[in-house]
């Protein structure tokens, strides 16, 4: 890939992280090595505001410190707290608007996963997003992700893993090992905190 001049190209992928799993970074290192990304922010959403009222959501102290701790290992992966700082519901749109201050020059991309992706234009001011950043879809295997067509995507393909926080909880909640399935430091906030009990 051809670089252009100018900032630095920086990934924001965001999400309640509740926990973050090998999932999140197959995709999120995925996207980086295919786009050429400087950067990859896991962007812990303070309210996720598309889950609120649905479940309980761990509170985003836990989630953040999780994240950072998946992170911590991993080149051009870093964890975000722009969110939590900002505080009240969480979206993208606003976040853009901060990454634009904090440095004017980047070249923003923002990476959905497929569920994400495939309901973006239920997100609020979405046409901001679109405008303000390279959309990146991470595609599994088989069928590509049906996306909203009047927008510019990029397609990045990752491997399939039949993985989510839903189950981790879970399997968490039932006393089973998530060993393998989430970095160990994550496993170890989680014990340390007694989360999804």
């Amino acid at each position: 890939m051809v670089r252009s001049r100018g900032g630095r190209r920086i990934g924001i992928f965001g999400g309640t992280f509740d926990p973050p799993h090998i999932g999140h970074l197959v995709a999120a290192i995925d996207a980086q090595h295919a786009l050429d990304l400087d950067l990859v922010l896991l962007t812990v959403a303070n309210v996720p505001w598309q889950k609120a009222g649905s479940r309980e959501i761990s509170a985003a102290e836990d989630r953040l410190a999780m994240v950072r701790a998946a992170v911590a290992e991993t080149p051009y992966l870093e964890a975000s707290d722009l969110e939590l700082q900002r505080g009240g519901p969480s979206y993208t749109a606003d976040t853009l608007d901060d990454l634009r201050r904090i440095e004017p020059d980047a070249h923003l991309f923002v990476i959905l996963g497929d569920d994400a992706a495939s309901g973006f234009t239920t997100w609020e001011r979405y046409e901001e997003v679109a405008a303000g950043a390279t959309l990146v879809v991470v595609d599994r295997p088989g069928e590509p992700t049906p996306v909203d067509e009047r927008f510019t995507w990029v397609r990045v393909d990752i491997p399939e893993l039949e993985l989510s926080s839903t189950e981790l909880r879970a399997r968490v909640g039932d006393g089973r090992s998530i060993r393998h399935l989430t970095p160990e430091g994550v496993a170890a906030w989680i014990d340390r905190r007694g989360l999804y009990r």
